[in-house]
């Protein structure tokens, strides 16, 4: 028997190899379309379940023939617009911590760690506390203010053109500690602005109504696109400056709109809801395991199940603490404090 050249055998590994990449993708695909469904049946329960028992059947009328009763107000005036903006800012908040993981490459980022959170806060506090400001809308606009500065002031501190992950992370550590000092002193000379941001600062979505949903879901869509318009450089990124400029890749600009998505993102959603931890980052780094490490993958999946983690918590603290609520900043901590350490311990996921 006479081998074939080895031209001819080179050529047929590709066509062997082909159908691999092609069966990882439809995998993918398939995870992603049924991540899609158990979000939509956690969008129901949201809608269905609460401190307030409303039967199956009530639930039906108010979304759909609004008559004005009482449980018709409950489903279409409060569950409907916590449900949307819980959809909202977890996907904000999933995108926002798996951008953060790729721009550090440290897949224990989260939002939280360029200030922005902390710029939020201080931003409301101030409003409060010396401005007089009291309606949730208004603190959209100063919380997405705050947010925005910090970024722009951490992003400077950083090296601005010669900013790299680690002088990023140690100025918005350092931004953060003296953010939050300032906002727990001021709560503390004021009472009264004390008692307007406890459930704030928890991070709680009691507060949804159509005025703010309005005024965070363009900041959030603008942030989502721009998220998912920089995926391919963000795998570059990730490998290391040296590759990712060798792969043709702009580092600084890169990070400068890595950062204005962080922004948009993480902005929106502590303007919205407070500073909700943990989701930004458990669940793109649970993603990571599942989808390997194609941002290209991590973001739609992070979009997708990081609402379902959100909502599913509100969920729970609506039903665990009846006829009160335990506020969902709370509910994700206990949820996921235990989780996150059971997961960083298995050797897979150590070596992500």
């Amino acid at each position: 028997m006479v081998d074939s050249p080895p031209e001819q055998s080179a050529a047929r590994t590709p066509a062997a190899a082909a159908p691999e990449p092609r069966k990882r993708h439809a995998l993918r695909a398939a995870g992603l379309l049924l991540a899609v469904g158990v979000l939509l049946l956690v969008c129901v329960a949201s809608i269905a379940i609460g401190a307030k028992a409303v039967p199956v059947a009530d639930v039906w009328h108010g979304l759909f023939q609004n008559s004005g009763t009482g449980n018709d107000v409950v489903i279409r005036d409060v569950r409907v617009p916590r449900t949307v903006l819980g959809l909202l800012v977890g996907a904000a908040l999933g995108l926002a911590g798996a951008v953060m993981q790729a721009l550090t490459r440290n897949p224990l980022a989260e939002p939280g760690l360029l200030g922005v959170n902390a710029g939020a806060a201080a931003a409301v506090v101030t409003a409060i506390g010396f401005l007089g400001v009291t309606s949730i809308t208004a603190y959209v606009w100063f919380a997405f203010l705050g947010a925005g500065v910090v970024s722009v002031v951490v992003y400077v501190l950083g090296g601005s053109r010669g900013a790299t992950p680690v002088r990023l992370a140690l100025a918005g550590t350092a931004a953060t500690a003296a953010l939050f000092g300032y906002v727990n002193a001021v709560q503390l000379l004021d009472s009264a602005a004390l008692d307007r941001l406890r459930f704030w600062t928890v991070g709680s979505l009691a507060s949804a109504d159509p005025a703010t949903i309005g005024k965070v879901a363009p900041f959030i869509g603008a942030g989502v696109v721009l998220a998912l318009l920089i995926a391919r450089p963000l795998n570059a990124l990730e490998m290391g400056d040296d590759t990712a400029r060798a792969l043709g890749a702009r580092l600084t600009r890169t990070r400068v709109l890595a950062m204005a998505a962080v922004t948009l993102l993480c902005g929106a959603a502590t303007a919205a809801c407070g500073p909700i931890v943990f989701i930004g980052l458990m669940v793109p780094h649970l993603v990571r395991a599942i989808t390997g490490p194609d941002m290209r993958w991590i973001l739609p999946y992070a979009a997708v199940l990081s609402p379902v983690l959100l909502l599913g918590s509100d969920v729970v603290g609506r039903v665990v603490a009846r006829p009160s609520e335990l506020q969902v900043g709370v509910v994700t901590a206990f949820i996921g404090g235990p989780v996150f350490i059971y997961l960083v311990r298995r050797k897979r996921m150590a070596q992500l």
